[in-house]
């Protein structure tokens, strides 16, 4: 299981993230694009850097915006996998 970040590592990390926020014990984005499949195109996207990490966003869609939401869940929250994912998301 991944080791769970401080409070200090997880504000030094997300100084590397443009788009992201520290909600919680999540790291959370939103993108909008111009219509629905526009924003499918983009979930898509994450499914192979997803599934190479071997870990997964929630991801929420409403028509023309996608929210993705990381943390790991058996874990407890933040940990270098959310960090490592967030910034290959943000390069799509």
């Amino acid at each position: 299981m991944a080791q769970l970040l401080s409070e200090t590592e997880i504000k030094e990390q997300a100084t590397h993230l443009t788009g992201w926020k520290v909600s919680g014990s999540q790291l959370e984005c939103t993108r909008k694009f111009q219509g629905f499949v526009e924003a499918i195109e983009f979930v898509n996207k994450l499914v192979e850097p997803a599934e190479t990490a071997g870990h997964h966003p929630d991801i929420e869609i409403s028509y023309n915006r996608v929210k993705i939401f990381l943390t790991t869940h058996d874990a407890g929250g933040l940990t270098q996998k959310d960090f490592d994912l967030a910034k290959v998301i943000s390069q799509i």
